[in-house]
């Protein structure tokens, strides 16, 4: 049975309330140079700034603070006024999903920016496996990429995310799962990972092309893997692009997380209209920034993902192609049974051509696991994530009292 717990607030109508004062910025997922901007706003002097930034750093990424109160050794002064002036909320829960896998599909609710009319809302899914805890985030609200087997690709882009709202998914998971020392863990059942940690991989899967949000999502995975804080390795990060090739070389450059290819086809014309960005960076010209990605080693091999869908890429033809392409890239590749959605017009292999394929690819010589569809129940899958977030014409920007409910430009 999927559970669903509704944590939906009363709606306030759609344009209401535009001209409210903004609401208190959260500190929840700020890095260290914000947090200490944020604490000379509220009067920290220089010379106290890097004690107190150090101070609140640990309450929100070791302890896991949702509350100023919680701050013991930070002055009751210094408490009240950043009570005043800020908050640690994380993103607003809509309605969270538990699949009878395990895994948790949470719909959250992003504050409103500028003249936005709606609030804007993305997904974040937890897969718990026996020995690892993956937590898939989201970049953007929306895509503008228009993958054609996606679910994601369906919505229009709304806008990127900020890194502190892309931090602020993993500490939403964490407090859901009591994933903070000493905190109290929900009753799921023995489906939780038996490992210390319960997230212990991050994947930047969700929704949206990460590599087009560049700067928010780096500053947001230095946060998650600072060693004095959320402590993610780097090497438990990956990173998923659909091949936005002129920023995979500064990305490995400048990040150092595992990185992965959504690939799905290995001709051209076919992958034009299930990964459209191919029109843009060819197959020749996305496996050449794979070759040099700075780092890639055996022991740091690019994933490549491919989604198996029934009479497209799924022939034996089409595996060896992929072999020949794939050589002298130290690689593995995940082989992803299709994920049905809503309208779509695939359908995924069947289980005796994808062990076909995955023979042929593991028969060369690479890892090909298939990976299990979790969540499918709960349209929490691969492919599967969206929400009902639309962006606003020009025209609707200018008037916030318009309804916003018709799909966007």
């Amino acid at each position: 049975m999927t559970l669903v717990l509704d944590h939906t607030l009363p709606q306030v109508a759609e344009g209401a309330g535009s001209s409210a004062a903004p609401a208190k910025p959260t500190l929840a997922g700020m890095s260290r140079a914000r947090l200490s901007e944020a604490l000379a706003v509220a009067g920290v002097s220089e010379k106290q700034l890097r004690m107190r930034t150090t101070q609140l750093w640990r309450w929100l990424y070791i302890t896991g603070a949702t509350s100023f109160d919680e701050m013991t050794d930070v002055s009751k002064a210094l408490r009240t006024e950043l009570e005043a002036r800020y908050t640690l909320d994380r993103p607003e829960i809509v309605t969270e999903q538990v699949s009878v896998d395990g895994t948790r599909k949470w719909l959250l609710r992003l504050p409103r920016r500028g003249h936005e009319a709606r609030a804007p809302e993305i997904e974040t899914v937890y897969i718990p496996e026996a020995d690892r805890g993956t937590l898939c985030i989201s970049s953007q609200v929306g895509c503008t990429l228009t993958c054609s087997f996606c679910h994601t690709g369906t919505q229009r882009l709304v806008r990127n995310l900020e890194a502190s709202e892309i931090v602020g998914q993993i500490l939403l998971a964490r407090d859901r799962i009591g994933d903070w020392p000493g905190a109290k863990r929900p009753d799921d059942g023995g489906l939780l990972p038996d490992t210390e940690r319960k997230i212990t991989n991050v994947v930047l899967m969700g929704m949206g092309e990460p590599l087009y949000n560049f700067d928010n999502v780096r500053e947001a995975m230095e946060v998650a893997s600072d060693g004095e804080g959320l402590s993610l390795s780097k090497r438990r990060i990956t990173l998923s692009t659909s091949g936005v090739v002129p920023e995979i070389a500064r990305w490995g450059e400048l990040s150092g997380t595992m990185l992965a290819i959504s690939l799905h086809a290995v001709r051209d014309d076919l992958r034009d209209e299930l990964v459209p960005i191919n029109k843009k960076y060819p197959i020749k010209e996305l496996l050449e920034a794979c070759r040099t990605y700075p780092g890639v080693s055996n022991a740091k091999r690019i994933t490549f993902e491919y989604v198996m869908l029934k009479g497209v890429n799924d022939s034996p033809a089409d595996a060896k192609e992929l072999v020949r392409l794939l050589a002298g890239i130290p690689a593995k590749i995940n082989l992803i049974p299709f994920n049905p959605w809503p309208g779509s017009r695939y359908e995924c292999s069947d289980w005796e051509t994808i062990e076909r394929f995955a023979d042929i690819v593991n028969k060369a010589g690479y890892a090909s696991p298939v990976r299990t569809p979790r969540g499918r129940d709960i349209l929490a899958a691969c492919g599967q994530l969206k929400s009902e977030s639309v962006r606003l014409r020009a025209r609707e920007r200018a008037q916030p009292t318009v309804d916003a409910t018709e799909p966007g430009a």
